[in-house]
C-alpha cells in the first residue's frame, strides 16, 4: 500500500453544498434561507444569547459568586520536588530556575507529598502545616511569607434619623 492508494471510507466524505449558484444547482434563488425575515437577509442573523427582543438571558441569570484568580497564579510544589533544587535556600526564583515551577506563576505553595532528606531554608513561599513539620524535622527552617495588605471596603456611616 502506498500513500496514493489511501482514500477515505465510502460515504464518509460528502461534497460541499454550493448554495446560491443558480436554479440549476438545486440550491438557487433563496439558497436554503427561506423567503423573508431577518435570517434570510445578506447580513441577517442574531447574536448568541439573543432571545427575540425580550430581556436577554444573561441579564435574567442570578448574579452571585466570585472566582478568584489566585489558584491560576499559584503553583503547587510537592515536598519530594524540593530535592531537584540545588542550594540550601529555596524561594520562588530558585524553584523556577530548577524547572519545578512554571515561569508564569506568581506564587507557590509547598504541599506535604513525599519526603525531604536534607535541611533547607524556605523563604518567600507558602508552606502547609504538614510540609512545615516535615521540613523542620529534617533540620530545615521556614520563614513566614509577608503578604501585601488588602484594601478594605469602607463602610458608609449609619445616620440615625432624628425622632
Amino acid at each position: 500500500m502506498r500513500l496514493n492508494d489511501l482514500h477515505p471510507a465510502e460515504g464518509s466524505k460528502q461534497p460541499r453544498r454550493r448554495v446560491g449558484r443558480g436554479s440549476a444547482s438545486g440550491w438557487g434563488k433563496t439558497a436554503t434561507r427561506g423567503t423573508k425575515g431577518q435570517k434570510a437577509r445578506k447580513s441577517g442573523g442574531v447574536r448568541p444569547g439573543f432571545v427575540g427582543g425580550q430581556l436577554p438571558i444573561q441579564k435574567l441569570m442570578p448574579k452571585w459568586g466570585f472566582r478568584t484568580t489566585l489558584g491560576m497564579d499559584t503553583a503547587e510544589v510537592r515536598l519530594s520536588e524540593l530535592e531537584k533544587v540545588s542550594g540550601e535556600v529555596i524561594n520562588l526564583d530558585t524553584l523556577k530556575a530548577a524547572n519545578v515551577v512554571r515561569k508564569d506563576k506568581k506564587r507557590a505553595r509547598i504541599m506535604l507529598s513525599g519526603e525531604i532528606a536534607r535541611a533547607v531554608k524556605v523563604s518567600g513561599v507558602k508552606v502547609t502545616a504538614g510540609a512545615r513539620a516535615a521540613i523542620e524535622a529534617a533540620g530545615g527552617s521556614v520563614e513566614a511569607v509577608v503578604e501585601a495588605p488588602r484594601a478594605k471596603l469602607k463602610k458608609k456611616p449609619v445616620v440615625e434619623a432624628a425622632a
